[in-house]
Parts: structure tokens; C-alpha cells; sequence
């Protein structure tokens, strides 16, 4: 035993807990899996021969020996006597051990002469090591073969599209499963009766889950539905009916005012939180947020159905906004109560499972399965997608990290992946322009969304020509511009959903996995973006948030981009990854007001030197972040785009972006101008009033 040895125990332990720490609550490194429990196993050799750094008991003897040698004096031989023989005993110390001792012990992993502290260390470092195999292992383990959800995915004014798992309670193949639905009227109760809607085929083959269309409903009316078995009995879920509300008609053009969500990247349990694998704390918040514990049943029901009264059942139902008023030249504060918009949905933009974080358990289809199934098993979850339509894009952790696809469907793990996407995320969202694509585009009120796949298409930026290089293939590319053609006047706002950031600001991975790795056809987007009014870009994968600017100089329209994540992952605290500004630079002419000596005014053009692209704010702290999206356009000359973005659960920035007038037709369909109570009656008499206009 040797104090050398208990200095590299110590060493050992406080580095082993250093990893455990950064492994579980603030980055799960892959590589950490394997540090972690070699440090383990050294700090437990080593704790045997661990010689205590300090002692408080001592008892040394020592014999000291005194020899005399004299001549005989009768032969005058050598003789040797022992003369003397005394003992010096160091006496034991009896200084007790202190508090700040054992802290020190506890904290540091000290080496200790007390037992109890040594057990102490041993069992604090074992209970983390445990942690941590719970964290690793429980996606593997908890399998959610179980799980029974349903939720509400893509809207459109006259259909639904809803999504249900159901397996059966048998070893049945498959499970036929009925959507019933009827209308809710305005106050929030209903006597029509249930309907028979689509019919569910369950199989094992598709893991149970499958993704029903509800046709025939009209624009802003809100709907329940559940689910019966052929003999027409009521399933035990959901326990009470899910409701939803219809999406405008977005050909009658009357101004919009709504909010929707916009985030990325999650998993289960991170910050690790001991026995809490199933929660997705983000969501918890997200739902304490949408509807506050203290409002009453009464007036959720009332923001559902009325939300053009009201709120909407997800927003809270007002907020105090301060303005000042002018009161006998005294400037005072004063509070009004600001009526919310609803928040209609959900844009989930990649990330939404991390198949290969912390550990990849394969690339056969179940173990992606098993992390969509781990996801809606989540009561952290539920509470959000049983309430709140969500749509979603993927990017590389629904397949693997940094994933190029190439245009190659048959290259892994890309076809398991995307079968899972598909089950539970992909069916559910609007159809493609071209059947069999992720990308897709849709529209709510005047505003219209495109949503990317970034992943499918996008070239190896390793090998030739840079200038061939593409994030989205010709035919989904081909799509955008289509889509920028028909919403350039017929949409005042316009949202492209990107799951990487395109501005070319970030650093660390950010050249080679966002658009900066694609010059060549950032370039050419961007100078189409520029030529349509209103553009704001969607996106996320940074673990930070950022509103970026880009420029347009003397010529189109600025392009912002706001970026947001993680919704319920890690964020890397202290390093900061964003470029404040972009070398390359656009000439913008500004205008100044010189008096002359004569009192007259004139105004004089200079051109200046500005950055094509900026940062307007980055904020990389926080765990939970998204964006709270306002769109108000109830004044056409006066559109608005209000952000919040939230970062654990309260607001932390917010920025208005005022849009520019855009003149839009009026629709002439007459069924936009059918009031919703003789639709009903009509529905009644079992007449079809959606087959007249």
C-alpha cells in the first residue's frame, strides 16, 4: 500500500464521476459508454491497496540496542556485552475526525481510515454506475409492444387524418378497429349522433398502428371521434372522446390570426432523472404552458369550440401586455388583458427519436420501432398529442448520425428507418405532390408551410463536382419552386420547414451537415427566396436557438430564419458555435436627411457595405426550447409575425417581424360563405351540401 496508489484511486473516482456526470446531464457522448465503466473497474481495483492520505492513529515501537565491546583481562580476547536496551513508543493520536473530513472524503473519494467513508464511496460510485446502465439499457428493455394511442395529424378544411395503434388482447394477426365521429357544436356539447367512419385494419406486419382519412367535415368546425370493434362496442380508448378542429378554408380570404409550435430533438429522460425512462420532461412543460393546471374544465371546453371568441383550448387564456398611455404629460403603465390566439399545431422539424444516442442497438426494424413505441408510451407525450395536432419531417437520428441518403432508397439502415418513420410519423402528415416523397406542403388560412427532407437526397460532399452537390435532389427542388410560384400572391406569409439550419453561420459540423455544405444551390434558393415576399425559414438540429437575417441588399426581400432546439435534449454549456456575421457582403443604399444652411432639406443616397447573413439573436442555453409562432393578418397592410421563443417553459426572447402587404384574391366558393348551423341542419335531413359547391 502506498499513498501513490491513493492518490490514482482518488484521481480515478473523481474523474469516473466527472463522466458519469457529463454522460447523464449534460452531453451523452457515445464514447462515454465505454469510459465509464473501465474507470469503474479501475477505481475498484485500486481501492484494496489504497493507503489512506491521512491518519489519525499512530503507534510506532521502536527497540534501540546499546553495545559496549571490551578486551578479557585474562586473555585479552574481544568480549561483547549488551549494556543497555530501551523501547521509545510514539504514542496514538486521539484527534477526532471532523465534519469537513469526511466531506472532503465523500466529495473527492478521498481514501478514509473509517470504514463507513470507504463503504460510502463504494456505494455512491456503484448507485451511478447503475444509473447509467439504466439509461443505456432501458430502450432496449422497454419495448412499449403494449402501447395504445391514437392522435391527430394532418388537417385540411374538409378531412382528417388520424392515427391509431391498437394491438389486439389476443394473438390475433390482425385487429379491425372503426372510427366513429360526430360534430361538436359551439357550446361544447353535442346530441348528433356517432357516425361510422373509416375502418382501422391492425396487423402485426404493421406493427399495429395504422393511419385513417375522416373525409367529408367543413372548414373551422370541431370534431370528436373514438374508436368500436365491428359488433359496434365502444373500445375502453381513448377514455373520452379526442377532439380536433378544422383548418379555414383557405380560399376565402378574411385575415388570419393563430399560433403554432416549431422545435426539434428529443429523447426520454434526458437531463437523467433516476426511474423516470418513460418522461419527456420538454412535453410536461409544453403542456403546463398550453393549459395551466389552474384553468377550470369550463373554459377549455369554450377555447376549443370558440376559439375566434376566446382562446383555443391550447394557448393560456390571456396575457397582460404593458403599454404606456399619456395622462396630464405623466407616462404610466398600464396592463390590458390581450386576448390569445389559438395554437392550431405542432411542426416537430427532426430528431423526434435518437436511434443511435447513446447506444445504436441495430438497424433491424424493430429496434426502430421500438423507439417510436418508447415515445408514445410517454405520459409526457400523451398529454400533448391526444390534445394538439403535430406534424412532423425527420433528419439523421430517425436514422443515423449525419445520414447521407444519396437518392439511394436500398442503402442502410435507410429502409427500416424510414418504415418506422413512416408508421408513425410520416402517414399522418399531408400528402406529397409525388406519392412515396417526405417532403410536402400545406396551407393554413393565408399562410402557407413546405416542408423539406433533407436527408433522402442530399450527395456525399466527399467526392465530385461540389457545384453538382444537392441537399434536395431535382424533384423535390423542382417541387419547392413550384410551390414558390403559386404562394408568391396567393399566401402572405411563407414558412419552409428545413431540419438543418440554412444559414452557413455555424461552425463545428455545421460545413459539412447544414446548408453551407451546399453552396451551389443555397445560392440558388436563396436568390428565389429573395424574390418572394415574407419568406421565414423553419429550422432546428443545433441544440440552440437563432434568428438569422439574410440580407438582401438594394434589390427582393430580407429572408429571416429562426432555428430552434432542443426541445427536450442536451444543450453543450460554455462553447459557442455561431459566426456573429457572414464574410461575403451585399451593397445597400441608405438614405440621410442633410439640412443646408438655407433651412431646406435634402435627402442623399450613399451605398454601404453590409453582411449577407447575421445574427439577430442566439441564445444556446437551455434543455427545452421552442418556438411560439404568432401569425396575425387581420391587417393586410399591416401583416406581423409575432415570435416567443420559450426556453424552459418561459419566454426568453421575443421579436416581431412585419410583413409586406400582399394583395390576395378573394375567394368566390360558395360553401366558404354556408353558415356552420344550416350545414348542420342539412347534415341532418341527410342531404350532402359538400357535393353543391
Amino acid at each position: 500500500m502506498s499513498a501513490t496508489t491513493a492518490t490514482a484511486n482518488s484521481a480515478i473516482s473523481t474523474l469516473y464521476r466527472i463522466s458519469v456526470y457529463l454522460f447523464l446531464e449534460v452531453l451523452p457522448k457515445s464514447e462515454l459508454k465505454y469510459i465509464i465503466p473501465a474507470l469503474y473497474l479501475a477505481y475498484a481495483a485500486t481501492l484494496r491497496a489504497a493507503t489512506p492520505l491521512f491518519t489519525h492513529v499512530v503507534a510506532i515501537q521502536e527497540e534501540k540496542l546499546l553495545v559496549e565491546e571490551h578486551k578479557s583481562e585474562n586473555n585479552g580476547e574481544l568480549v561483547t556485552d549488551v549494556i543497555v536496551s530501551e523501547t521509545t513508543i510514539v504514542a496514538p493520536l486521539d484527534e477526532p475526525l471532523d465534519w469537513k473530513s469526511a466531506l472532503k472524503s465523500i466529495v473527492f473519494s478521498v481514501p478514509s481510515p473509517v470504514p463507513a467513508l470507504r463503504y460510502a464511496n463504494l456505494a455512491i460510485n456503484t448507485l451511478l454506475l447503475l444509473a447509467v446502465a439504466e439509461f443505456l439499457l432501458v430502450p432496449y428493455f422497454d419495448d412499449a409492444s403494449g402501447v395504445v394511442f391514437t392522435r391527430v395529424g394532418a388537417l385540411s378544411p374538409d378531412a382528417a387524418k388520424i392515427v391509431v395503434r391498437y394491438p389486439p388482447t389476443t394473438n390475433a394477426t390482425e385487429n379491425l378497429v372503426r372510427l366513429s365521429w360526430r360534430q361538436v357544436n359551439t357550446k361544447g356539447s353535442t346530441d348528433a349522433p356517432w357516425r361510422e367512419g373509416t375502418l382501422a385494419n391492425l396487423t402485426a406486419e404493421s406493427d399495429w398502428v395504422s393511419t385513417v382519412r375522416l373525409p367529408g367535415l367543413w372548414p373551422s368546425t370541431t370534431y370528436e371521434y373514438r374508436f368500436e370493434d365491428l359488433n359496434n362496442t365502444v373500445l375502453p380508448y381513448p377514455a373520452d372522446p379526442i377532439r380536433f378542429r378544422t383548418f379555414p378554408d383557405s380560399r376565402l380570404y378574411s385575415g388570419s390570426n393563430f399560433r403554432f409550435l416549431a422545435s426539434s430533438c428529443m429523447t426520454p429522460n434526458f437531463p437523467y432523472a433516476p426511474f423516470q425512462s418513460r418522461r419527456i420532461k420538454g412535453f410536461d412543460i409544453l403542456a403546463d404552458t398550453l393549459w395551466p393546471k389552474s384553468k377550470s374544465a369550463a373554459t377549455v371546453v369554450s377555447e376549443v369550440l370558440a376559439p375566434t371568441e376566446s382562446t383555443s383550448d391550447a394557448v393560456p387564456e390571456s396575457t397582460s401586455e404593458n403599454i404606456t398611455v399619456s395622462i396630464l404629460n405623466a407616462t404610466v403603465p398600464v396592463a390590458v388583458e390581450k386576448p390569445e390566439p389559438p395554437t392550431e399545431f405542432m411542426i416537430f422539424l427532426g430528431d423526434f427519436i435518437y436511434a443511435d444516442v447513446p447506444v445504436y442497438y441495430g438497424d433491424d426494424q424493430e429496434a426502430y420501432r421500438r423507439f417510436y413505441r418508447r415515445n408514445y408510451n410517454s405520459p409526457s407525450f400523451r398529454k400533448v398529442y391526444e390534445r394538439l395536432p403535430i406534424f412532423h419531417t425527420y433528419d439523421d437520428h430517425e436514422i443515423i448520425n449525419n445520414y447521407v441518403g444519396e437518392g439511394n432508397d436500398t442503402k442502410g439502415p435507410f429502409p427500416n428507418a424510414s418504415s418506422a418513420f413512416e408508421l408513425y410519423n410520416a402517414n399522418a402528415n399531408f400528402d406529397s405532390p409525388v406519392e412515396g416523397q417526405y417532403y410536402y406542403d400545406f396551407r393554413y388560412g393565408d399562410a402557407a408551410f413546405f416542408v423539406m427532407d433533407t436527408r433522402r437526397y442530399r450527395s456525399d460532399i466527399t467526392v465530385g463536382d461540389p457545384t453538382t452537390h444537392t441537399m434536395l435532389g431535382d424533384q423535390q427542388l423542382a417541387a419547392l419552386y413550384n410551390w414558390l410560384g403559386k404562394v408568391n400572391q396567393t399566401a402572405v406569409f411563407k414558412f419552409i420547414v428545413t431540419s438543418v439550419p440554412f444559414t452557413s453561420l455555424w461552425t463545428y459540423e455545421g460545413p459539412v451537415e447544414t446548408w453551407a455544405a451546399f453552396p451551389a444551390e443555397k445560392a440558388s434558393l436563396l436568390s428565389a427566396l429573395h424574390s418572394v415576399p415574407n419568406v421565414i425559414l423553419l429550422s432546428g438540429d443545433r441544440h440552440e436557438f437563432a434568428a438569422i437575417e439574410f440580407e438582401a441588399g438594394d434589390w427582393g426581400h430580407n429572408v429571416l430564419e429562426i432555428s430552434t432546439s432542443p426541445f427536450s435534449m442536451f444543450y453543450v454549456p460554455f462553447i459557442r458555435t455561431l459566426l456573429p456575421r457572414s464574410e461575403e457582403i451585399v451593397n445597400k443604399t441608405r438614405e440621410a436627411v442633410v439640412v443646408n444652411e438655407d433651412g431646406t432639406k435634402e435627402v442623399i443616397q450613399h451605398v454601404v457595405e453590409v453582411p449577407k447573413e447575421k445574427v439577430v439573436k442566439y441564445i444556446a442555453e437551455g434543455n427545452y426550447k421552442w418556438s411560439w409562432i404568432e401569425v396575425d393578418t387581420r391587417d393586410p397592410q399591416h401583416p406581423v409575425v409575432n415570435v416567443d421563443i420559450m426556453i424552459d417553459g418561459k419566454s426568453a426572447y421575443k421579436m416581431e417581424v412585419v410583413g409586406k402587404p400582399v394583395r390576395l384574391q378573394l375567394s368566390t366558393a360558395l360553401g366558404a360563405f354556408v353558415p356552420q348551423s344550416f350545414k348542420g341542419v342539412l347534415d341532418r335531413i341527410g342531404l350532402k351540401p359538400s357535393n353543391w359547391f
